[in-house]
């Protein structure tokens, strides 16, 4: 584990999960169930950068790498509350996890470059019946402004993976506002990389 202090109220914490003995994905489906770690972290960032937390409220992002590294970003934000009781006590800290499944038809995702998509194509090709054709009925790949996109047209939620290729997506991409003016532009001015099943082309380019 290796602790940073960016700046007094925020910290960067670096760890493998090899060394964690811990599957990446089955840690971001139980991360609310992780308080512990969290509880662990905090100590060792107060003893080892001097990263005090008693009294406030905690922000906490975490996203991983395909190389099985995660890293945790905490902010740290001052509460005046006169009741409170909290010193010399050991907080419950509570996670709030983003959700980055979109709950419409369509959707765009955001890499930095092309290499994330393979990134993101590698990360998924464990997953057990993923049926990654059932996503959406098109999932097509853009280039524009040295980014790529990734266009889901009328998603499906009903395959039971659903929600997991989102998650997975979420660690390698941002997800974006779906718009009719986004979409036109990325037809008018960008380059389409694959017109069709963009993620199962991926996924077979690289095995």
């Amino acid at each position: 584990m290796k602790i940073e202090k960016l700046t007094d109220n925020k910290i960067r914490v670096i760890m493998n999960f090899k060394d964690m003995e811990l599957d990446k994905h089955d840690f971001f489906e139980n991360i609310i169930d992780s308080q512990s770690l969290f509880v662990d972290i905090l100590e060792k960032a107060e003893k080892e950068v001097d990263f005090h937390t008693e009294g406030c409220k905690l922000l906490i992002e975490a996203f991983s790498t395909f190389e099985d590294v995660i890293v945790f970003t905490i902010t740290k934000f001052s509460v005046n509350d006169s009741n409170s009781n909290i010193n010399n006590k050991k907080k419950k800290v509570i996670v709030k996890r983003k959700t980055n499944t979109p709950l419409l038809d369509n959707a765009i995702y955001e890499f930095d470059n092309f290499d994330s998509f393979c990134d993101f194509c590698k990360s998924i090709i464990n997953i057990l019946d993923i049926h990654i054709e059932k996503l959406a009925k098109k999932i097509l790949l853009y280039n524009y402004n040295n980014k790529f996109y990734l266009i889901l047209k009328d998603i499906n939620y009903n395959n039971k993976n659903t929600k997991k290729i989102f998650n997975t997506l979420s660690e390698f991409a941002k997800i974006q506002n779906f718009s009719n003016n986004f979409e036109f532009k990325l037809l008018e001015h960008g380059k389409l990389f694959v017109k069709n099943n963009a993620i199962l082309k991926g996924i077979k380019y690289l095995i």
